[in-house]
């Protein structure tokens, strides 16, 4: 990160091979914020993770799936090879699978079996796109693509950007490919419950941002058409689910699936103001989501269970899980001045510059909706007593298991009330990621060196 700051868009050419023939790896903004995000999540699940996961599991590997998965998403934010990206794509599957079916529970088998199978759906979806573009432009580095799409006739570029849509779409979690989702996210250990809530979907949505303004940006009007229906719809389909549902995990799961259709929203309008809301609400939506499964998990400890007609008195006997699980609820539900409220409203006032009205209306009311879902999980898990008469308290547990909780939970809250009291430098970033992938001439630079086309004022390959 400190390197890209300082320098610019930084290229390695893996195995001393120049680009576009070898593989390469690129660190521009946006890809380095990325990865230093999941730097800082993989942190705190891991801190989490030593009062979570048991020996059994641990025997079972959790500690090297765990680490397989980051990698996986790394080598995804920093690749510069479509066909590589489908490489670190598998590493990912192949490790949140195992993840997700550790330790063989009924719950966690069906939800595994109907994320794999909808993941080698999209898998197979974007080998063939990568197949298709390769066979009509010989190339598959992102940079080198740039230029290359414009020899491919529109039509058949457009039904492969298609292609790529739905692919990465099912990765992102969007409407109507986002079923596999809450099947799912609810099963697991909730230490892989809060990577895969912070980091899995994003990696769509990153996939989706950098191939649709590097590469298929040629005919708008129908791929950002397409994704601004989708974004409207994957924001209420998502937001309802939520309300439907009385297990904190199927509330969370399905408020991913809705906050993921505001940065999909971001890209469908394509500009300057709506791309740095999309970047600035990845970046605020990874360590609230997180943050909001880790605490998850610890009301799970102290109560037993995560079904609210089953649980309570959070707020009387463990008053600091109450505060901690505040900041990142109404952050979510974009209450001011926390990050959710800024996130929001560089969205919704960039819907607005373009007279988008009615999906900034729409944006506003899923906003509404999402306070709901946050309250319920309050007034049942925190405010009501337990139908028990329990107290649960951390008193209850040892001190090493509680300060496991504890410090990642407030070390991310901390993050959240930080972005949103001082969100001047995180905006500054989120224009600067966004300019970068506006106008990503020293991005391909970057890439290809002297091999970069040389591109006119209107932005056409010269």
């Amino acid at each position: 990160m400190r390197e890209v700051l300082a320098a610019g868009v930084v290229a390695g050419q893996m195995g001393g091979w120049a680009a576009p023939f070898g593989i390469t790896l690129v660190a521009d903004l946006l890809s380095a914020v990325m990865v230093l995000i999941t730097a800082v999540i993989a942190l705190a699940v891991s801190v989490y993770a030593l009062s979570d996961i048991d020996a059994r599991l641990e025997r079972l590997g959790y500690h090297a799936l765990f680490n397989m998965l980051i990698a996986g998403v790394c080598g995804a934010f920093v690749t510069g090879d479509l066909f590589n990206l489908y490489v670190w794509f598998e590493v990912m599957l192949i490790a949140s699978f195992g993840l997700l079916v550790l330790g063989g529970g009924r719950a966690q088998i069906d939800g595994g079996v109907k994320y794999m199978t909808l993941n080698l759906v999209s898998t197979a979806l974007f080998l063939t796109g990568v197949g298709l573009l390769y066979g009509t432009t010989g190339t598959l580095n992102m940079a080198d693509l740039a230029g290359a799409v414009d020899r491919v006739h529109p039509g058949l570029l457009s039904v492969i950007a298609t292609m790529f849509l739905v692919a990465f779409g099912v990765k992102a979690a969007v409407f109507p490919l986002f079923f596999w989702l809450p099947a799912a996210y609810h099963t697991p250990a909730f230490s892989v419950s809060a990577v895969f809530a912070g980091l899995l979907t994003k990696v769509g949505v990153y996939a989706l941002l950098r191939t649709f303004t590097l590469i298929f940006d040629h005919d708008t009007g129908y791929t950002h058409q397409i994704l601004l229906w989708v974004a409207g719809l994957t924001m209420v389909t998502g937001v309802l689910g939520a309300a439907a549902q009385s297990d904190i995990r199927k509330i969370l799961s399905f408020h991913i699936v809705s906050q993921i259709g505001y940065m999909i929203l971001g890209l469908a309008l394509l500009t300057p103001l709506a791309i740095a809301g999309a970047v600035f609400y990845l970046l605020h939506h990874i360590i609230v989501k997180a943050n909001l499964f880790l605490i998850a998990g610890a009301a799970e400890r102290l109560t037993g269970s995560t079904e609210l007609s089953r649980i309570g008195g959070l707020y009387r006997s463990a008053p600091l899980l109450a505060l901690l699980f505040v900041i990142p609820a109404f952050s979510l539900a974009g209450f001011p001045p926390l990050s959710g409220f800024w996130a929001k409203f560089l969205l919704v006032k960039a819907s607005l510059e373009i007279g988008a009205w009615t999906i900034a209306a729409v944006a506003l009311a899923v906003g509404l909706l999402t306070i709901y879902s946050m309250t319920k999980i309050w007034a049942e898990a925190f405010w009501s007593p337990h139908p028990d008469g329990r107290q649960p308290s951390f008193a209850a547990l040892d001190r090493s298991t509680a300060r496991g909780f504890v410090l990642p939970i407030g070390a991310l809250a901390a993050m959240t009330l930080a972005i949103g009291l001082m969100p001047e430098p995180f905006m500054a970033f989120a224009e600067r990621s966004a300019a970068q992938l506006l106008d990503p001439a020293d991005y391909i630079e970057a890439v290809l060196g002297d091999r970069a086309p040389l591109r006119t004022a209107e932005g056409d390959a010269g």
